[in-house]
């Protein structure tokens, strides 16, 4: 067994971050990934990161761009935070020699982005992620911080209290890809999860293939509520081919969208008047849909992003990367030609519940990045507002769980009674006997006693839990194979749960997620190796994307309206007087609960007022 103070688990942005706050805190502190962190997805953000660096700007426009493009379901208290924070959190990038692109009088440079006000978006060219996620792995190669680099986290070990408020989490376990080895990593204070997004749930997306949802489903089935789920970002501009980002930088820098007939639809058709490209991504997204689904479109998938007219010297100083990506996987030459360009999914707005400094209801876990959900961006993410918030709760995570004394959460994690609770008209939830979920091995004693075994006992018995598991899995002789579960749970989310969605598309998917799990019961691991087993890790990663499918479709089902990202055909407005709530699921010995908690819109110094919501 492995013992630290904290142990993170994930190295992108938000895990790297978190660590290196921790480490300055004091604390012993280990990272835990499946990926090497330069490998993390964080790597591939293109576009920049958002803060109120010049003058006439400020952090509240700032905060009032994030609450509008969350369409007023984001909480004012993580808003406020973030939008404070976040110039300071630039500033240390900068001081720890992140290469940002520079005016010629040597400031930092900042552009457009979508939804802003003011033009903030700080950037390293077209390859933001690249230079962010380097320079935090050097703050931490330099601190001597630990990483265990190609340790898949399989599962948590908390206590078994019925409450999950009660709950404590002492550690993980995980398995060493290169040896097989299960081990056990006890975490004397606290565990933060830093997973990353969803994106392994659709087939087209512009996710890595490591993308897969592994801390949600672990917090999840840990007894943590999810938040939002439904709330899934589809970006305008992605290669048909394979879901390939193409930065929003190229609309930041003046790209235009043209549709199959010349025309620029943004302005033209009246999708968005005054912003034009640079509208809310949400907005943009489904006027591109629309103007395929009505004919307008290329080849009847696409449209058309032109940056020509920007010229060779500025797109090869901002935008080089962006040539090489069209040219290299669709054979178009940007300085030339439009580049082909058809939304897919890239975010998930919802994620793990936790308050302003990443806390979650059980004692000891924390999240921050992708995977949680302060409620940051509501129903839609701000582009330049993802990378900031690796940082901002990131640091605040890492500080809070090594020790750091910090003023009251103004935000409330956990489930309760007093709040709004619905009823599923639909089945979902595993089946019995679920092959791809541990069942504790516990000695917690009675119905609502408190689990007395000492934390490394939690640990241990959670380790021998998950090797049985695992001896299981690989001890099948035939079967179903998981990646045929995958690509039917896959197709069935990009047709039913995607930009538009309808009652019976929802339903059809829970149909398709409640099948899959049956089929799920029979999987089997053709590699029966214990070294460098892809086979067993995506095995395990398939039932945690089964979890996430069903948290998404649930919570799209459950919403009534049209807010943000959350398009629904049935009810084409937004509905503040019953919606300004946010879908809440919590997991019930395999059977999704769900309910709701009020949107917090009282921030620091002012309470937002829900407006219409207009580009």
């Amino acid at each position: 067994m492995y013992e630290h103070d904290v142990i993170v688990v994930g190295g992108g942005g938000a895990g790297l971050r978190a660590a290196i706050a921790a480490q300055e805190e004091g604390a012993d502190v280990a990272i835990v990934t499946k990926l090497h962190p330069v490998r993390s997805h964080t790597g591939a953000a293109e576009g920049g990161i958002n803060a109120a660096l010049r003058d006439g700007d400020s952090w509240e426009d700032h905060a009032y761009d994030t609450m509008k493009g969350s369409d007023y379901l984001g909480d004012a208290p993580a808003i406020d935070t973030f939008a404070k924070t976040a110039p300071d959190e630039v500033i240390q990038l900068e001081h720890w020699g992140m290469p940002f692109s520079r005016e010629d009088d040597g400031r930092v440079s900042q552009r457009p982005f979508g939804g802003l006000s003011f033009p903030r978006t700080t950037y390293a060219g077209a390859e933001t992620g690249h230079h962010m996620l380097h320079t935090l792995y050097e703050q931490v190669v330099k601190r001597g911080i630990e990483v265990y680099d190609e340790w898949y986290v399989s599962e948590l070990a908390v206590t078994d209290e019925d409450n999950p408020n009660d709950r404590e989490c002492h550690g993980v376990v995980a398995w060493d890809v290169q040896s097989g080895e299960i081990a056990g990593f006890k975490a004397s204070d606290s565990v933060i999860l830093a997973t990353g997004g969803i994106g392994q749930a659709f087939d087209h997306t512009t996710n890595a293939v490591a993308n897969t949802g592994d801390g949600v489903a672990m917090a999840y089935r840990a007894g943590v509520p999810v938040e939002d789920m439904e709330m899934i970002q589809f970006h305008p501009t992605t290669l048909p081919s394979t879901g390939v980002l193409i930065s929003e930088g190229v609309r930041g820098e003046g790209g235009i969208l043209y549709n199959g007939e010349g025309e620029r639809f943004m302005f033209e058709h009246g999708y968005a008047t005054n912003d034009g490209e640079l509208a809310s991504r949400d907005v943009v997204s489904r006027a591109e849909l629309t103007e395929i689904n009505e004919g307008r479109g290329v080849d009847d998938e696409h449209i058309y992003l032109d940056m020509r007219h920007l010229g060779e010297e500025r797109i090869t100083d901002r935008l080089e990367n962006i040539l090489h990506l069209a040219e290299d996987f669709e054979g178009v030459n940007g300085l030339e030609e439009p580049m082909p360009v058809k939304p897919g999914q890239h975010y998930a707005m919802g994620g793990i519940e936790t308050n302003e400094f990443g806390e979650t209801c059980v004692s000891g876990l924390y999240a921050a990045g992708e995977c949680a959900c302060v409620s940051l961006h509501g129903a839609n993410r701000l582009g330049g507002n993802a990378l900031p918030e690796l940082i901002v709760f990131g640091a605040l995570a890492g500080r809070h769980a090594a020790g750091k004394e910090m003023a009251d959460p103004l935000i409330e994690t956990g489930p309760s009674d007093a709040l709004e609770h619905d009823e599923l008209s639909v089945p979902t939830g595993a089946p019995d006997g679920d092959a791809g979920v541990a069942e504790p091995a516990t000695d917690g004693g009675a119905q609502g006693a408190v689990d007395t075994r000492a934390p490394t006992d939690v640990v241990a018995d959670t380790a021998t839990t998950e090797e049985e598991r695992i001896e299981a899995l690989l001890g099948r002789e035939d079967g179903v194979n998981h990646a045929d579960v995958r690509a039917d749970l896959q197709q069935s989310m990009t047709e039913n749960v995607n930009v538009f969605r309808t009652e019976d598309g929802l339903k059809q998917a829970l149909a398709d997620i409640q099948d899959a799990r049956k089929r799920y019961q029979d999987v089997y691991v053709a590699d029966k190796s214990r070294t460098f087993n892809t086979d067993l890790q995506h095995t395990i990663e398939t039932r945690n994307l089964l979890d996430v499918a069903e948290m998404i479709t649930i919570g799209a089902l459950a919403r009534d309206e049209f807010r943000g990202a959350h398009w629904r055909k049935e009810h084409q407005e937004r509905k503040d007087d019953e919606w300004l709530k946010h879908t809440m699921v919590s997991w019930n010995d395999g059977d999704p609960d769900l309910w709701y908690r009020p949107v917090l819109l009282e921030g620091h110094d002012d309470t937002y007022e829900p407006k219409t919501r207009s580009y």
